[in-house]
């Protein structure tokens, strides 16, 4: 299964970023937008103010928590608008994400359907396409971020609780951030274990720990979206 699904979405998302970009202008300025997957569970996408067609902006991939579903707080939408950034925030299919539960396959079903979906109505920077996310979504995207190292160019895990890739492709930057008292997710079973691993593998990782429980500060999130458009 595990083989099966990284062959799959490595082949629809090499034509993604391969193919001549299609947006067809349906991408609305400064509004989020419902994703039209499978209609039960979807998501929504966020287009900054700035963005004009034809203007390629860069993707940012955020997932949510458990018992969560697709989100773009205020906090984040204002720094989209700041830095210009198109934000896709996905449903998972069961309560957490396929990674954490042991069936990756419908999770990248529908992740391959909703970036095919945001970059047919709006002009993408496919070499800008990055991933990110808190928690149970951190963990994904952790583990998704090492497998599909050549196509997210950037990857974020707050406060992370597992890591668990399908396989090893490219070698993307990472940024991990967690609460030193982190009930949750212990720092010192999580990061502090996942960074000098990642670092021992020749991967380039910031890492920053803060004063605080299982949250995103404002700050650290601001400091976040400040790396993912350094480079």
């Amino acid at each position: 299964m595990r083989a099966r699904a990284f062959n799959g979405f490595g082949v629809l998302l090499f034509a993604l970023l391969s193919a001549a970009s299609n947006a067809n202008g349906a991408c609305v300025p400064a509004a989020r937008t419902e994703l039209e997957v499978e209609h039960i569970r979807d998501g929504v996408f966020y287009v900054p103010k700035g963005y004009q067609d034809g203007h390629a902006m860069p993707l940012l991939v955020w997932l949510h928590g458990a018992g969560g579903s697709g989100n773009i707080s205020e906090n984040l939408a204002g720094l989209a608008d700041e830095f210009g950034i198109i934000v896709l925030a996905p449903d998972s299919r069961e309560w957490t994400w396929g990674s954490i539960l042991g069936n990756w396959q419908p999770d990248l079903d529908v992740l391959k359907r909703a970036m095919e979906e945001v970059q047919s109505r709006c002009a993408v920077a496919k070499e800008r396409i990055w991933l990110g996310g808190f928690s149970d979504g951190a963990s994904f995207s952790l583990s998704l971020g090492i497998s599909y190292g050549n196509v997210f160019s950037r990857v974020y895990a707050g406060s992370p609780g597992v890591m668990q890739p399908i396989a090893v492709n490219g070698k993307p930057p990472i940024f991990i951030s967690h609460g030193t008292s982190d009930q949750t997710m212990p720092i010192d079973e999580t990061s502090r274990k996942f960074v000098p691993r990642l670092k021992g593998l020749g991967y380039d990782v910031t890492y920053r720990e803060y004063d605080g429980r299982h949250q995103l500060p404002p700050e650290i999130l601001r400091e976040v979206i400040t790396w993912f458009v350094s480079k």
